[in-house]
């Protein structure tokens, strides 16, 4: 089976709100509003599990109800995230054991609540090639030069910008392999994920690449904000 994984445990430092970022609104619904919607209207997912601080749990809840109804909210769980991204996503592998059971070919399509422009397409890839691959990640080839510094002060590398990407989410994974290596590392390997596909990258397995979009953005900054009121425009028009 497979399960929408919305990974909405952000508290929104950089936005400087007074509440996370996941529950300002863009046009008239907050963020996290639009993701859920693009994840509960796909049929390929059998549930769509949202984490969240647990203080914002019953908060979630209520925004999600009034927003998409008793009927879409019947395919939604709200559950409490983790310490860190990957524990939150090893929170929504022990919810999908314990309600559903877990085998080697369940799936799970995580994603950033606050990535509201994803899109059908987008999810199905990463359903198609997750299946095929065991693990994938979202990303568009990087149209900036990359400049590495080891010390951050000098240029140490300027990698071919051909074979760059930037990453974004989905990332999606069969979810019994990514918990078991999740388990397999080290602390001093914990400490240094920068996000779960890292997972894989660290123990040689592969990672599928699935095109993504330039428009799937992050909203992270308010700058984000004005962009994402512009891109609603044009994708109701």
């Amino acid at each position: 089976m497979n399960y929408g994984v919305v990974v909405a445990g952000g508290i929104g430092r950089r936005m400087g709100a007074e509440k996370p970022k996941q529950f300002l609104a863009i046009g008239t619904k907050p963020i996290i509003v639009h993701t859920v919607e693009k994840f509960v209207l796909c049929n390929e997912l059998e549930k769509i599990i949202v984490l969240t601080p647990k203080d914002w749990i019953e908060y979630t809840k209520d925004l999600l109800e009034k927003n998409l109804g008793d009927k879409l909210m019947k395919r939604v769980a709200v559950i409490e995230g983790g310490e860190t991204r990957n524990e939150t996503i090893m929170n929504s592998i022990a919810y999908i054991e314990k309600e559903f059971g877990l085998d080697d070919d369940t799936v799970i399509i995580t994603h950033d609540a606050v990535r509201p422009f994803v899109t059908h397409r987008i999810i199905k890839d990463n359903i198609e090639a997750v299946m095929k691959y065991g693990a994938t990640d979202t990303v568009v080839p990087a149209t900036d030069t990359i400049v590495e510094s080891q010390d951050n002060d000098i240029i140490s590398a300027i990698p071919d910008r051909s074979k760059m990407y930037q990453g974004q989410t989905p990332q999606s994974f069969k979810a019994k392999e990514l918990r078991d290596t999740y388990q397999a590392l080290t602390q001093e390997e914990k400490d240094i994920l920068t996000d779960a596909t890292k997972i894989y990258v660290l123990k040689g397995k592969p990672v599928k690449l699935v095109k993504g979009e330039s428009f799937n953005i992050k909203i992270t900054y308010p700058y984000d904000l004005e962009v994402a009121e512009t891109l609603l425009k044009g994708e109701s028009k």
